[in-house]
């Protein structure tokens, strides 16, 4: 809640600046609309705004739900056959380094305009925070913890599963939290390279024709629904790792 309420007092300090700014500088509405022409929009075209919205959450959750699965899978299993660990991993890194522009019109190309290449494009933006947070966390597992458990006889599965995956929760509640705000990147750039409905479709489209009003509606959405599922991700996981939460 406490992010919420500090987003909305940034959202108040920040249109209020906007407004002064556009009286100041005499700006045109075309350039820069004022914060009331933006909520215009909303009593304008609200069934619209809802409608193009209830597309991009749908990818973006789905992006999350995914990009997360397949996250915490090739986290563990790096963590669990630390050989073929080592030949992935320099895999893993060189896909992270490619710009999402440069693999959004690929997606396109494979799965089409529909739903199925945003919720893939979200997906890839969401699983390096998780790989990456998750597989480190496995990997600084205290050494004499570790050796403790060797005396134990416990085989290296179950030092695994009893010992190392729990103590790495932290990490992986890191990754999400890293993660959350980004699906939102990845369902609109999917959208911007090709689609037919979704708040990045109402971008592109909108923009095309000098209607900024309603372009910075659709970010102001956007913007909502990134900081909604940020907390959202901070309630589930919550009792993930309820011995490392934040004071």
């Amino acid at each position: 809640m406490r992010l919420a309420f500090t987003f909305v007092r940034s959202l108040v300090v920040l249109a209020a600046l906007w407004q002064t700014a556009v009286g100041v500088f005499a700006l045109p509405r075309y350039l820069l609309p004022t914060p009331m022409d933006v909520l215009a929009v909303f009593a304008r075209q609200p069934e619209f705004l809802l409608e193009q919205s209830l597309v991009t959450i749908a990818e973006m959750l789905a992006g999350l739900a995914f990009g997360t699965a397949f996250g915490v899978a090739t986290a563990i299993g790096l963590a669990a056959f630390p050989r073929f660990g080592k030949l992935v991993w320099p895999f893993v890194l060189v896909l992270q380094a490619f710009p999402v522009f440069v693999i959004a019109p690929l997606l396109v190309l494979w799965f089409g305009f529909g739903m199925v290449s945003k919720i893939v494009m979200a997906a890839i933006i969401i699983f390096f925070p998780v790989v990456s947070a998750f597989s480190d966390g496995l990997r600084r597992t205290d050494t004499q913890i570790l050796d403790a458990v060797a005396l134990t006889k416990a085989s290296h599965w179950q030092a695994l599963r009893l010992v190392r995956l729990p103590l790495a929760l932290p990490g992986l509640v890191t990754g999400l939290r890293v993660a959350a705000p980004l699906a939102p990147l990845g369902a609109v750039v999917g959208e911007w390279v090709g689609a037919s409905a979704g708040l990045g479709f109402v971008i592109v489209q909108a923009n095309a024709r000098m209607q900024t009003d309603v372009v910075f509606a659709a970010m102001a959405i956007l913007a909502v629904l990134a900081v909604a599922l940020r907390l959202l991700v901070d309630e589930a996981t919550r009792p993930l790792a309820h011995w490392a939460r934040e004071t």
